[in-house]
């Protein structure tokens, strides 16, 4: 659920209104603007203006609007579906919504929120397709900037698409199957030649279009995409990833990808996890490997959804290569990977002229072995080291690096949960680090960078890693 702050007070919904009333009070320039919103309806439009001023009047003449011209009584609200109270008197549309009410008919007072049934929106109209911005009343401005930018983005086109999509929708119904045969038969009639054709002006050219998509989906191959899901903040996710989370028919997703980006996914996506966290393997990664295949072979549109970049320490390689061997078609969306995004958090440069010029990504169990790795000759040289899954091997990591020849005063920062609104920061130097293991507040992902680097950063917002140093600090103030 999210927090209560983001939910609206009212819900947006579609109300049908052709052939129905919708009666609109009002002599002036707010009637009139509701008169003009409500003919880009099919509604039967009923003006209430004994007294209309000149241009509404020559307006509603022009456009042959029903019009009353007598003063207000209740029973004029009688028989509609939508009733706006546009006087400009506060008193008389209040008035007038009181009457609506009582005969349990939506009514909206304008500038008036408390006597809001329903607000009217900022509306861009591609006809059958509407997009209708609301602001709940606060900021009507800010809703048509909002429509202006809409607008924009929309082809004017788009509503010739619908409607020709509409003329589809039987053939297609007998035609295609239901699931994903019959979204990705709308996904290319939407983005490919049919649309184009329709933008063209070229109506003959895009039923050509549309008939040749009906016959060439016999059969719908499956397609897997190996998304990084990035560090765990949600707006670090990217908008390719978010477009074909949109597209997959499953999200098979991690233990370390927040649920509330598995619920970014199309509504009706099944969603299956695997587990893969320390303590937690749900599923071997063979048994991943097979189910993705599986899940290919039946047509499936999948998302396999990982933490960080599905490249770094995402064991990518074994995913791709079975899918390969079983001629299922995948490709790579990359993500953020932690290190950048717990480098961001502390304002770390990675590299730094004069100082750090390579950057090594490593996990704390490549230092746990007899025989240190190839890279370790580079740390020595200054290089940046950033240690995933390095808490509980962190007195492991620091031994080996010191063995090395990394000094021990090396500037090291450790990030839990970063780009996440619970990280939490800790600063300290290379053989601060074996305290790590003490640590079991730290349940989340942990990042541990380390070099000379290291010491550019904020440590502002970060707490020493050091407990003791943290009492001493306090004595020296006392």
């Amino acid at each position: 659920m999210p927090p209560r702050t983001e939910q609206l007070s009212v819900f947006p919904a579609f109300l049908r209104v052709e052939g129905r009333t919708a009666a609109v009070f009002g002599n002036g320039d707010e009637a009139f603007a509701k008169v003009r919103l409500l003919l880009n309806t099919q509604a039967r439009i009923v003006a209430h203006a004994d007294r209309p001023e000149a241009d509404y009047h020559a307006f509603l003449i022009a456009n042959r609007i029903e019009t009353v011209r007598e003063a207000f009584a209740p029973e004029q609200v009688e028989g509609a579906v939508l009733v706006f109270a546009a006087t400009g008197d506060a008193d008389q549309d209040r008035r007038i919504v009181d009457a609506a009410r009582a005969a349990k008919i939506p009514a909206n007072a304008v500038d008036q929120p408390d006597y809001c049934d329903f607000y009217t929106p900022a509306l861009v109209n591609r006809a059958p397709v509407a997009v209708a911005i609301g602001t709940e009343g606060a900021g009507p401005v800010l809703a048509q900037m909002i429509r202006a930018q809409i607008d924009q983005l929309l082809s004017p086109s788009l509503g010739r698409l619908a409607a020709l999509a509409t003329s589809y929708r039987k053939a297609v119904e007998h035609l295609v199957p239901r699931g994903v045969s019959r979204r990705i038969f709308w996904r290319r009639f939407f983005a490919g030649p049919v649309a184009d054709a329709v933008a063209n002006g070229n109506l003959p050219q895009a039923r050509r279009a549309a008939n040749g998509l009906l016959r060439s989906l016999d059969r719908v191959e499956g397609h897997v995409w190996l998304v990084g899901a990035g560090p765990g903040a949600e707006d670090l996710l990217t908008l390719r990833a978010q477009r074909v989370m949109m597209e997959a028919d499953v999200i098979v997703y991690d233990a370390l990808v927040p649920q509330a980006i598995v619920d970014m996914g199309r509504r009706d996506a099944e969603r299956l996890s695997v587990g893969k966290r320390k303590g937690c393997h749900s599923k071997s990664q063979e048994e991943i490997n097979d189910l993705l295949v599986d899940l290919g072979r039946q047509g499936k549109r999948v998302v396999r959804l990982k933490s960080g970049d599905p490249l770094v320490y995402g064991r990518a390689g074994e995913e791709m290569a079975a899918l390969r061997a079983a001629g299922i078609s995948y490709e790579i969306v990359p993500g953020i990977t932690s290190a950048f995004a717990a480098a961001a958090d502390f304002e770390l440069p990675l590299t730094l002229r004069g100082v750090a010029s390579s950057l090594v990504f490593t996990t704390g169990h490549d230092l746990t072995g007899d025989v240190l790795p190839d890279w370790a000759s580079l740390a020595v040289s200054g290089a940046t080291i950033a240690v995933y899954m390095g808490r509980t091997v962190a007195a492991s990591v620091a031994e080996r690096l010191m063995q090395a020849g990394i000094p021990s005063e090396t500037t090291a920062a450790v990030i839990e949960n970063a780009s996440r609104p619970d990280r939490r920061l800790l600063h300290g130097i290379l053989r601060d680090l074996p305290d790590l293991q003490h640590r079991d507040e730290l349940t989340g992902p942990v990042m541990v960078i380390i070099g000379d680097a290291v010491a550019g950063a904020n440590f502002e917002l970060s707490e020493p890693l050091v407990r003791e140093r943290i009492r001493f600090d306090e004595l020296a103030r006392s």
